[in-house]
C-alpha cells in the first residue's frame, strides 16, 4: 500500500469513525496497519487506533497500539514523533490507573529536547500528569500541573485544552470539596464548547455536562444534577463512550442515595460496576464501592458495608489513592464504633491520621482537615491550599507550609 493510498484509507476511517461506524473505522486502519510499508501512514493511523480504543474504554488495546507507536516512531528517527507516542502511552498508563507511570512516562516527555512539538503538547503532557496526581491523592503537584496546562493553553489560545483542564479542575475541587470551584470550572468548560466548540467532538460537552453534575449532586441541587448527567449520557450512549456511561451510572446511583432512594441506587452502581471492571477502571470501581457502601449503611446493614469497604479499600491501595483510603477508614471507624471493635477502631483512627497526613489535607494556618466539609478554600502560587477564611483573616503573603518545609533539617 503506497503513501497516498495509505492516506485515503486514514482519511476514510476518520469519517466512519465521526458517523459512529466505529468498528467499520476500526477495521479499515487495522487493515492500514497490515499492509502499508510507509512509516509516516503507520504512525498516523496508530495515533488513530490509541483515541479509538480510549473512547470505547478498552485501554489495555490502547496502550498496546501505543507501545507499537514508540518502536514505529523511533524507526523515523523523529523526536515529535516520539513525543506524542510517549504522550499516548503517558495516557494509556493513566486510563488503567497506573498513575506512577504516567507520571514516569509524562517526564520522559518534558525531558525530550528540541521538539517542536512542544509547544502545542506540553499543556497536554502537563493536564496527564495533573490527573495521575490527582489520581495519587497528591494534591499540590496536581494543582501546580494543572496550572501550568491551562498556562500552555492561554499562551497558545488551546480552547479544546483549557476545556478540559477546566474538566479536571473541576474534579479537583470536587474531591478537596470546594463545590463553589467544582461547579465553576465545568461551567467555564461548558462557556467554552458553546463558544467555540461548534466543530469540536460532542465528547467535550459530555464531559463539561458530567462534571456540572456531579458537582450540582454534591451542592444538593439534585434536579439540575439529573439534567446534566442525562445530557452527558445521551452523547456517551450516541458515540459508544464506555468510560463516560459508567461515571454517568455511577453519578445517577449518587442522586439517588441522596435522595435516599435507594432501590433505584443499586442497580445504578451495579451497572456502574460492570463497566469499570470490563474497561478496568480500578479507582472507578472504588468510587462505586464506596457508594454501595454508603447505600448498605443507611439500611444498617453493616456487614454487607464492610465487605464492600474492603474490595475497596484493596483497590484504592492498588491504585495508591490515598483520599479514597482515608474516606474508607472513616466508614470503618464509624461501623467498628457501632459494633463495639475496639482494637480495629484504633488502627482505622490511626491509620485515618496517616492519610490525612500524607495527602497534606490540613489547613496550614488553621490546623483544620481540608475535604471533611464543604469549604471555600484558595491556592497561593505554590499551589499548597488553605481555607479563603484564614488566608483572609492573618492577611497571609507567603505559604507557611512551604516556610516550615524550608527550616526543616538540611534546608538551613
Amino acid at each position: 500500500m503506497g503513501q497516498d493510498q495509505t492516506k485515503q484509507q486514514i482519511e476514510k476511517g476518520l469519517q466512519l469513525y465521526q458517523s459512529n461506524q466505529t468498528e467499520k473505522a476500526l477495521q479499515m486502519w487495522l487493515k492500514v496497519l497490515e499492509k502499508s510499508s510507509d512509516l509516516m501512514g503507520r504512525f498516523r493511523v496508530l495515533g488513530c487506533l490509541v483515541t479509538a480504543h480510549s473512547e470505547m474504554g478498552r485501554y489495555k488495546e490502547m496502550l498496546k497500539f501505543a507501545v507499537v507507536q514508540i518502536d514505529t516512531a523511533r524507526e523515523l528517527e523523529d523526536a515529535d514523533f516520539l513525543l506524542e507516542s510517549y504522550l499516548n502511552l503517558a495516557r494509556s498508563n493513566e486510563k488503567l490507573c497506573e498513575f506512577h507511570k504516567t507520571i514516569s512516562y509524562c517526564k520522559t516527555c518534558l525531558g525530550l529536547p528540541g521538539t517542536r512539538a512542544g509547544a502545542q503538547l506540553g499543556g497536554q503532557v502537563s493536564l496527564s500528569m495533573g490527573n495521575a496526581f490527582l489520581g495519587l491523592s497528591l494534591f499540590q503537584k496536581a494543582l501546580e500541573s494543572f496550572e501550568k496546562a491551562l498556562r500552555y493553553a492561554h499562551n497558545n489560545d488551546d480552547t479544546m485544552l483549557e476545556c478540559r483542564v477546566c474538566c479536571s479542575l473541576g474534579n479537583f475541587y470536587a474531591q478537596v470539596k470546594d463545590y463553589e470551584k467544582a461547579l465553576f470550572f465545568p461551567c467555564k468548560a461548558a462557556e467554552l464548547v458553546s463558544d467555540y466548540g461548534k466543530g469540536w467532538s460532542l465528547k467535550y460537552r459530555a464531559m463539561s455536562q458530567y462534571h456540572m453534575a456531579v458537582a450540582y449532586r454534591l451542592l444538593g441541587h439534585l434536579g439540575s444534577a439529573m439534567e446534566c448527567c442525562e445530557e452527558s449520557m445521551k452523547i456517551a450512549l450516541q458515540h459508544g463512550d464506555r468510560p463516560l456511561q459508567a461515571l454517568c451510572l455511577l453519578c445517577f446511583a449518587d442522586i439517588h442515595r441522596s435522595r435516599g432512594d435507594l432501590e433505584t441506587a443499586f442497580p445504578r452502581y451495579d451497572s456502574a460496576m460492570s463497566i469499570m471492571t470490563e474497561i478496568g477502571n480500578r479507582l472507578g470501581q472504588v468510587h462505586v464501592l464506596l457508594g454501595m457502601a454508603k447505600c448498605w449503611m443507611a439500611r444498617k446493614m453493616l456487614d454487607k458495608a464492610l465487605n464492600a469497604i474492603e474490595k475497596a479499600q484493596d483497590l484504592a491501595e492498588e491504585v495508591g489513592n490515598k483520599l479514597s483510603q482515608l474516606k474508607l477508614h472513616c466508614l470503618s471507624e464509624g461501623i467498628c464504633r457501632s459494633k463495639g471493635l475496639q482494637h480495629e477502631l484504633r488502627s482505622h483512627v490511626v491509620r485515618f491520621h496517616e492519610c490525612v497526613e500524607e495527602t497534606e489535607l490540613y489547613c496550614g494556618l488553621c490546623g483544620e482537615s481540608i475535604g471533611e466539609k464543604n469549604s471555600r478554600l484558595q491556592a497561593l502560587p505554590c499551589s499548597h491550599i488553605f481555607h479563603l477564611r484564614c488566608l483572609q483573616n492573618n492577611g497571609t503573603r507567603s505559604c507557611p507550609n512551604c516556610r516550615r518545609s524550608s527550616m526543616k533539617p538540611g534546608f538551613v
